[in-house]
This record gives structure tokens, C-alpha cells and sequence, in this order.
């Protein structure tokens, strides 16, 4: 009986975190700065820091850099804080990525934090191999560092490619991540002169969530695409 009440209870903490990560990615796609709060405030662990850094992405779309900074710092504060606790993979994946984005708005911290960020995503596949997420947040790294310093263009093509195939696994709690994937792997063929391969990447990340508006907003530019 007491197994059985453990089962339920670890069952329902699951629904609970997928309901959460699923309300905070449409606020996101929405632009919804308010429901992104709200959810925030809502919210603890890793949910709390998912909707700061879901936030700080969106703040920084609409120009608005004080939220998009306060978001990001509370966003590393909340993971650090959990990864002092304990050793969680997805609170290491994510943590990497918001001192990626702290990197590209001060790229005085791209020694210290880049570093840090290395350590985190080096530990992570060691824990957990076959995490999606860790590609993901290796791919975008790639893109935005130069080729002399270990990123460029087709290591990102390449660690998009990975985190697209172990989305391909189920995912019953944390699973975010699998539409924007297809949309960096489009962004690296892009760079690399590949259009037509892009177009297609953006339209596979279009058909696993139709709601997802960066990959439109990529297929469907109005003036320019605008990366975010």
C-alpha cells in the first residue's frame, strides 16, 4: 500500500511539473510577460526558473533589458540554489544556458561563465548521456561561439542533430525543447547556405508544435528574421 501511495504521489508531482513547463512555454510563444510572472511567482525549483528565463528571453524580444536582466539573474540564482541541494541534470542543462544568455549580454563574463557553463553541461552527460536538452543547449553554444574557440556553425548543426535524435525517446516530466532544436539546426544551415534545409527544419519544428512562434516567425518573416 505504501509503495502504491508513493507511485500515485510521484506520478502526480510529474503531471504537476508537465502542466507547469507546458503553461510557461504557450505563455512564451504568446509574448506574455504577465502570464510568464504570474506562472514565475507560482512557481518553485525549476519551474520558477524556467518561467524567469522563459521571461528574460521574451523581455528581451520587446526591448524591455531591466526585466530581461532582473529575470535572468533570478532565473541563476534559483538553479544554483537547487544544483547546491542537489546534483539535477535538467537544473545543470538550464543554468548552462542562462550564463550563455548572461555571455551575450556582458561578454566580460564570457571567461568566468563560459567556464562554469562548460563544467555544468561536462557533468550533466556524464550523469545523464542521452539528455536531449544538454545537445541543445551545446548547440546553441556552438552557434554563437567563433570556430577557433571550439563552436561554429557545423558543431551547432551537429549538437542540434544529436538533441533532435534523443527527443525521439518518450518524455513523461521535463520536456521542453524538442521544436527549437529543429529551429537551431535551421539557423546553423542557414549560416552554412543551406536555405532550403533550414526552411525544412523550421517547418518540422512548426509540425511538432504549431503554436511555436519563433520557427514561424523564421518561415514567415514580415521584414527580417530576428533571432530570439
Amino acid at each position: 500500500m505504501k509503495t502504491l501511495f508513493i507511485t500515485v504521489t510521484l506520478s502526480l508531482v510529474s503531471q504537476s511539473s508537465m502542466a507547469d513547463i507546458s503553461a510557461i512555454d504557450s505563455a512564451a510563444n504568446a509574448m506574455n510577460i504577465n502570464e510568464l510572472k504570474q506562472i514565475s511567482e507560482q512557481s518553485v525549483d525549476y519551474e520558477h526558473a524556467y518561467a524567469e528565463y522563459r521571461t528574460a528571453i521574451t523581455a528581451n524580444i520587446v526591448g524591455q533589458r531591466g526585466m530581461f536582466k532582473r529575470s535572468l539573474d533570478e532565473a541563476q540564482t534559483t538553479l544554483e540554489n537547487i544544483l547546491g541541494r542537489e546534483d539535477d541534470v535538467e537544473s545543470m542543462a538550464l543554468l548552462a544556458s542562462v550564463y550563455g544568455m548572461q555571455i551575450s549580454n556582458d561578454p566580460t563574463k564570457g571567461q568566468t561563465l563560459g567556464m562554469k557553463a562548460g563544467t555544468l553541461l561536462a557533468q550533466a552527460e556524464q550523469i545523464a548521456p542521452n539528455n536531449p536538452r544538454i545537445a541543445l543547449v551545446k548547440a546553441m553554444s556552438a552557434y554563437y561561439t567563433p570556430t577557433q574557440y571550439g563552436g561554429g556553425m557545423d558543431k551547432a548543426k551537429q549538437y542540434a542533430s544529436v538533441a533532435i535524435e534523443r527527443f525521439q525517446s518518450p518524455c513523461d516530466d521535463i520536456c521542453w525543447g524538442h521544436s527549437e532544436a529543429y529551429t537551431w539546426r535551421g539557423l546553423a544551415q542557414q549560416e552554412l547556405g543551406n536555405q532550403q534545409d533550414a526552411e525544412q527544419d523550421w517547418q518540422q519544428a512548426i509540425d511538432i508544435d504549431p503554436n511555436y512562434s519563433w520557427a514561424n516567425f523564421l518561415l514567415n518573416p514580415p521584414t527580417s528574421a530576428q533571432q530570439y
